[in-house]
Protein backbone atom coordinates (compact mmCIF):
# COMPACT_ATOMS: atom_id res chain seq x y z
CA UNK A 1 0.00 0.00 0.00
CA UNK A 2 1.51 3.44 -0.91
CA UNK A 3 1.28 6.79 1.08
CA UNK A 4 3.78 5.62 3.45
CA UNK A 5 7.02 6.77 4.94
CA UNK A 6 10.63 4.43 5.72
CA UNK A 7 13.04 7.15 7.19
CA UNK A 8 16.69 6.22 7.63
CA UNK A 9 18.58 8.13 9.41
CA UNK A 10 21.85 8.24 10.87
CA UNK A 11 25.43 10.41 12.14
CA UNK A 12 26.55 11.19 8.76
CA UNK A 13 29.09 8.63 7.42
CA UNK A 14 26.82 5.45 9.16
CA UNK A 15 26.28 4.40 5.64
CA UNK A 16 22.35 5.01 5.50
CA UNK A 17 22.51 6.39 1.88
CA UNK A 18 24.22 2.78 0.50
CA UNK A 19 20.99 1.44 2.21
CA UNK A 20 18.69 3.40 0.87
CA UNK A 21 19.99 3.50 -2.36
CA UNK A 22 20.29 -0.15 -2.33
CA UNK A 23 16.52 -0.45 -1.43
CA UNK A 24 15.53 2.23 -3.99
CA UNK A 25 17.10 0.12 -7.05
CA UNK A 26 15.53 -3.30 -5.43
CA UNK A 27 12.34 -1.81 -4.81
CA UNK A 28 9.97 0.09 -7.60
CA UNK A 29 7.36 1.62 -5.36
CA UNK A 30 9.62 3.15 -3.66
CA UNK A 31 10.20 6.84 -3.87
CA UNK A 32 13.08 9.20 -2.98
CA UNK A 33 12.62 11.97 -1.31
CA UNK A 34 15.01 14.49 -2.42
CA UNK A 35 15.93 16.68 0.18
CA UNK A 36 16.55 20.88 -0.13
CA UNK A 37 19.44 22.41 1.02
CA UNK A 38 21.55 25.59 1.31
CA UNK A 39 24.67 23.86 0.95
CA UNK A 40 27.20 23.81 -2.15
CA UNK A 41 27.21 20.89 -4.53
CA UNK A 42 30.06 18.12 -3.73
CA UNK A 43 31.72 17.71 -6.62
CA UNK A 44 30.52 17.44 -10.31
CA UNK A 45 28.11 14.51 -9.60
CA UNK A 46 25.76 16.39 -7.67
CA UNK A 47 22.47 17.94 -9.37
CA UNK A 48 19.55 19.70 -8.85
CA UNK A 49 16.37 17.99 -8.35
CA UNK A 50 18.18 14.74 -8.09
CA UNK A 51 20.56 14.71 -5.12
CA UNK A 52 18.89 17.60 -3.90
CA UNK A 53 16.78 20.91 -4.48
CA UNK A 54 20.14 23.43 -4.00
CA UNK A 55 18.45 26.84 -2.67
CA UNK A 56 19.58 30.24 -1.66
CA UNK A 57 19.61 30.89 1.91
CA UNK A 58 16.94 33.94 0.59
CA UNK A 59 15.03 31.36 -1.28
CA UNK A 60 14.63 28.44 1.94
CA UNK A 61 13.92 31.22 3.91
CA UNK A 62 11.14 32.29 2.00
CA UNK A 63 9.89 28.48 1.29
CA UNK A 64 10.05 28.62 5.58
CA UNK A 65 8.02 31.47 5.56
CA UNK A 66 5.46 29.69 3.06
CA UNK A 67 5.36 27.49 5.17
CA UNK A 68 5.84 24.85 2.22
CA UNK A 69 8.22 22.58 4.59
CA UNK A 70 6.91 19.48 6.64
CA UNK A 71 10.59 20.11 8.78
CA UNK A 72 13.76 21.93 8.42
CA UNK A 73 16.66 23.03 10.62
CA UNK A 74 19.79 24.55 10.59
CA UNK A 75 22.61 21.43 10.38
CA UNK A 76 25.75 23.60 10.46
CA UNK A 77 25.72 27.23 10.25
CA UNK A 78 24.83 28.40 7.14
CA UNK A 79 23.64 25.31 6.22
CA UNK A 80 19.84 24.59 6.12
CA UNK A 81 18.00 21.27 5.18
CA UNK A 82 14.54 20.17 4.85
CA UNK A 83 11.55 18.49 3.41
CA UNK A 84 9.47 19.98 1.27
CA UNK A 85 5.52 19.35 1.53
CA UNK A 86 5.48 19.25 -2.51
CA UNK A 87 8.28 16.53 -2.57
CA UNK A 88 5.95 14.35 -0.97
CA UNK A 89 2.78 14.64 -2.35
CA UNK A 90 4.73 14.22 -6.07
CA UNK A 91 5.78 10.48 -4.66
CA UNK A 92 2.22 9.61 -3.31
CA UNK A 93 0.11 11.13 -6.25
CA UNK A 94 2.95 8.60 -8.47
CA UNK A 95 1.52 5.43 -6.04
CA UNK A 96 4.76 5.90 -4.55
CA UNK A 97 6.02 4.90 -1.13
CA UNK A 98 8.67 7.53 0.08
CA UNK A 99 12.05 6.87 1.73
CA UNK A 100 14.09 9.44 3.25
CA UNK A 101 17.54 9.98 4.04
CA UNK A 102 18.21 12.19 6.70
CA UNK A 103 19.94 13.62 9.84
CA UNK A 104 18.64 12.23 13.28
CA UNK A 105 16.97 15.52 13.92
CA UNK A 106 15.16 15.35 10.54
CA UNK A 107 14.09 11.98 11.02
CA UNK A 108 12.62 12.00 14.82
CA UNK A 109 10.70 15.41 13.41
CA UNK A 110 9.69 13.26 10.18
CA UNK A 111 8.28 10.31 12.31
CA UNK A 112 6.40 12.68 14.55
CA UNK A 113 4.47 14.68 11.50
CA UNK A 114 3.68 11.37 9.77
CA UNK A 115 2.96 9.09 12.86
CA UNK A 116 1.56 5.36 12.15
CA UNK A 117 2.70 5.95 8.41
CA UNK A 118 5.98 6.11 9.42
CA UNK A 119 9.16 3.46 9.77
CA UNK A 120 12.21 5.22 11.31
CA UNK A 121 14.91 3.48 11.26
CA UNK A 122 18.44 4.52 12.61
CA UNK A 123 21.30 2.88 11.12
CA UNK A 124 24.25 2.81 14.20
CA UNK A 125 27.79 2.35 13.49
CA UNK A 126 29.65 -0.25 15.39
CA UNK A 127 31.74 3.07 17.24
CA UNK A 128 32.83 5.90 16.54
CA UNK A 129 36.21 4.69 15.57
CA UNK A 130 34.53 2.77 12.47
CA UNK A 131 32.64 5.85 11.97
CA UNK A 132 35.70 8.43 11.83
CA UNK A 133 37.59 5.71 9.61
CA UNK A 134 34.52 5.84 6.96
CA UNK A 135 34.63 9.45 7.06
CA UNK A 136 38.20 9.77 6.55
CA UNK A 137 38.10 6.98 3.41
CA UNK A 138 35.47 9.39 1.47
CA UNK A 139 38.30 11.58 0.85
CA UNK A 140 35.59 14.81 1.33
CA UNK A 141 36.14 15.75 5.00
CA UNK A 142 39.31 18.64 5.65
CA UNK A 143 39.88 17.93 9.84
CA UNK A 144 37.95 20.75 11.27
CA UNK A 145 34.62 19.26 9.26
CA UNK A 146 35.64 15.34 10.19
CA UNK A 147 35.83 17.22 13.82
CA UNK A 148 32.61 18.86 13.61
CA UNK A 149 30.55 15.87 12.16
CA UNK A 150 32.23 13.46 14.78
CA UNK A 151 31.05 16.02 17.69
CA UNK A 152 27.53 15.56 15.79
CA UNK A 153 27.36 11.72 15.54
CA UNK A 154 27.92 11.18 19.35
CA UNK A 155 25.60 13.82 20.09
CA UNK A 156 23.13 11.93 17.60
CA UNK A 157 23.83 8.40 18.79
CA UNK A 158 21.69 9.24 22.26
CA UNK A 159 18.40 9.46 20.82
CA UNK A 160 18.84 6.29 18.76
CA UNK A 161 16.22 4.69 20.89
CA UNK A 162 13.67 7.24 19.82
CA UNK A 163 13.18 5.22 16.43
CA UNK A 164 11.28 2.55 15.70
CA UNK A 165 14.20 0.18 14.73
CA UNK A 166 17.76 0.23 15.07
CA UNK A 167 19.61 -1.09 12.35
CA UNK A 168 23.42 -1.94 13.36
CA UNK A 169 25.55 -1.55 10.02
CA UNK A 170 28.69 -3.93 10.76
CA UNK A 171 28.38 -6.22 7.54
CA UNK A 172 26.66 -3.96 4.18
CA UNK A 173 25.23 -7.25 2.74
CA UNK A 174 23.65 -8.14 6.25
CA UNK A 175 22.56 -4.65 6.94
CA UNK A 176 20.71 -4.19 3.10
CA UNK A 177 19.32 -7.73 3.36
CA UNK A 178 17.89 -6.64 6.87
CA UNK A 179 16.79 -3.13 5.46
CA UNK A 180 14.41 -5.27 3.00
CA UNK A 181 13.21 -7.25 5.71
CA UNK A 182 12.33 -4.04 7.22
CA UNK A 183 10.74 -2.87 4.47
CA UNK A 184 8.80 -5.99 3.27
CA UNK A 185 6.77 -6.41 6.46
CA UNK A 186 6.05 -2.78 7.04
CA UNK A 187 4.67 -2.04 3.75
CA UNK A 188 2.26 -5.11 4.16
CA UNK A 189 1.60 -3.82 7.47
CA UNK A 190 -2.11 -2.21 7.84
Amino acid sequence: MAGKALIFSAPSGSGKTTIVRHLLQNNSDLGFSISASTRDRRGRTEQHGKDYYFLSPEEFKQKIDANQFIEWEEVYEGNFYGTLKSEIERLWSEGKNVIFDVDVKGGLSLKKYFGDKALAVFVKVPSIEVLKERLKDRGTESEESLSRRLFKAKFEMGFEDKFDVVLVNEDRERSLQEAQKLYNEFKNRS
